[in-house]
């Protein structure tokens, strides 16, 4: 049986001296492994299509439950992320991100909508990457099922809350701290209204908003220590983009 799909790349493994194991993200199927035969040979018409974050449509035959790539196209190939190492780095980490939340035949129409939104930020829009990193971990967690309670304290109901719960996902006043072991981490009025904005806007609008350096810098901060509290998984791609800055929370600070 023969199966057409949309998706990006987010992982290549080597299988053999000339075949892949690719892991594909599509709309209608999730997350699929599929084997690229013929991949690691010389010139083989599959590089393109079949690289890490391209965006491509890919005929499957499927036999037994497993799937192999008959033919594959290049529908976008993100060459703005390949010419600089930090994008390139940082959209391997959403790759890693979306690879762990993603399911085997489960459909993933938001969650392929955003990494494609993300891609192109850093590719071709050129914002900001810290901008771009922070609005992706928001909402990759949302969709992941951890949104977070961000309207007023959720002990008192205080409009005005100045920390927030990593663990529980919701906002404190100083006065109400309550028994855990969470961390919390101080959050001003413009973080959190960043927070609202990119947990409920519409898709196409993600961008359509812009913070000071200051408050974006403890956006980043935050956002970044939330999905991994959320996930309790590091990412060896998001601590090599780190790793590029002698600041790890001043990346991108020119857009770049």
């Amino acid at each position: 049986m023969y199966l057409t799909i949309r998706g990006v790349v987010l992982r290549v493994t080597d299988y053999n001296d000339r075949d892949a194991l690719l892991t594909v993200l599509s709309q209608a199927h999730g997350k699929l492994t599929v084997k690229a035969r013929g991949l690691r040979r010389k010139n083989s018409p599959l590089t393109a299509p079949c690289q890490l974050l391209a965006y491509g449509e890919f005929t499957l035959f499927e036999y037994r439950g497993q799937y192999t790539v008959n033919e594959a196209r290049s529908l976008e190939l993100f060459q703005g992320l390949r010419r600089e190492l930090t994008r390139l780095s940082l959209g391997s980490y959403f790759a890693q991100v979306c690879e762990l939340i993603s399911q085997e035949d489960q459909p993933s129409p938001e969650l392929l909508s955003l990494l494609l939104n993300c891609l192109h930020a850093l590719s071709v829009l050129k914002l900001p990457e810290m901008l771009v990193k922070a609005v992706f971990e928001l909402r990759v967690a949302c969709i992941a099922g951890f949104t977070p309670a961000l309207f007023g304290c959720h002990v008192c109901g205080s409009q005005t809350p100045d920390r927030f719960d990593l663990s529980a996902g919701e906002l404190e006043c100083a006065d109400c701290r309550t028994e855990g072991d969470g961390i919390r981490i101080p959050v001003t009025p413009g973080v959190l209204e960043a927070m609202r904005y990119i947990c409920l806007c519409d898709p196409k609008k993600l961008f359509s908003f812009r913070i000071g350096e200051d408050t974006l810098i403890k956006l980043s901060s935050l956002t970044e220590a939330y999905l991994a509290t959320q996930t309790e998984k590091s990412f060896f791609a998001l601590e090599f983009y780190k790793s590029l800055f002698t600041d790890p929370y001043l990346p991108g600070r020119d857009g770049t």
